[in-house]
């Protein structure tokens, strides 16, 4: 965040001109999500990238910007698909405006992170970033089609992180070396670091949902539960529980008995197995490669400071 100080400060003034329209409801609706207190992690990482390869230029800006404009539409669609009432502890787009603005806005958005993404006039960039947006999309598809699927496989929700939420991060990442003409060695380590990253920052918000606190989370401890969604600590719970405990899984996620007092066994079940250390343990894997992305290159603040993004999003679960 210190590396990155006074270049977010000129991508939080884009996003804020990016956002604007003589529609009233867009800046609205975009601010609200916008203005919630997210990490900004996605933009600081196309910032931190570019950086680290010795970039000099503006493209980088317009860049970062264009990622978290992926990001929010993301979020906005996000909670429309899972009709969520809460986001970083406030309420919803979609609760406050309603599905159909929270949908429109987040097109709006995509198309002004595509304006952005041409004016910086790389191909190669365009064809990266666009490429996660058509997998983000693909794993929201894939997502739906799991949905509420106890005999979902471990295999199977990875793929479902790896399109959701690690391919923005491959890409944010990745943007970087390619606007400072790092070359495919360049492009390929920061590649893997984001993927890696991105799947262990997942798996890690998995595990809160069942053993953060609510002040942490910007959620309520259980809202994955309670929505019914199926995510790694339920997966391995439900594998390795008896045929009366699978019962119980089906009944409440499957059956949409999801409620408080279920939440109270599904916590018991997920504590008996161990599966939130285990989910952990994913995590520290995925980190591990993410680590090891950035071994060869040389020993810079911006390697240090991205290699401690890494110990960040697995220690938030101490």
């Amino acid at each position: 965040m210190d590396l990155t100080k006074a270049d977010m400060e000129r991508v939080n003034q884009l996003i804020l001109s990016k956002a604007g329209s003589d529609v009233q409801m867009i800046p609205e609706v975009a601010n609200h999500l916008i203005s919630s207190g997210g990490k900004r992690l996605r933009p600081m990482l196309t910032l931190a990238s570019s950086a680290l390869y010795g970039y000099k230029g503006e493209n980088h800006i317009k860049l970062a910007t264009s990622v978290e404009f992926m990001h929010t539409a993301t979020l906005l669609h996000d909670d429309v698909v899972d009709e969520s009432n809460l986001r970083r502890g406030k309420s919803t787009a979609r609760t406050i405006w309603g599905n159909q603005a929270s949908v429109l806005v987040g097109d709006f958005l995509l198309g002004q992170a595509f304006r952005m993404m041409v004016d910086v006039g790389s191909l190669d960039a365009l064809d990266v970033l666009s490429s996660a947006a058509c997998v983000i999309a693909e794993g929201e598809v894939l997502q739906l089609s799991v949905a509420k699927n106890m005999e979902t496989t471990e295999d199977d929700y990875l793929s479902v992180i790896r399109a959701k939420t690690a391919a923005l991060f491959a890409a944010a990442a990745e943007v970087g070396p390619i606007v400072a003409d790092a070359g495919k060695s360049g492009r390929n380590a920061m590649k893997s670091y984001g993927m890696n990253l991105g799947l262990a920052f997942q798996l890690v918000d998995d595990a809160l949902d069942y053993g953060g606190k609510a002040a942490d989370l910007g959620k309520n401890v259980g809202d994955d539960f309670r929505e019914g969604k199926i995510t790694l600590p339920v997966i391995l719970a439900y594998r390795r529980g008896t045929e009366e405990e699978r019962a119980f899984w089906r009944k409440a996620i499957e059956g949409g008995e999801s409620n408080d007092q279920n939440l109270e066994k599904a916590l018991g079940l997920i504590t008996k197995y161990g599966t939130l250390n285990d989910t952990i343990g994913r995590a520290v894997h995925y980190g591990t490669i993410a680590r090891d992305a950035l071994a060869p290159l040389p020993d810079t603040a911006w390697k240090s400071a991205l290699m401690e993004v890494i110990d960040f999003c697995i220690e938030r679960v101490n």
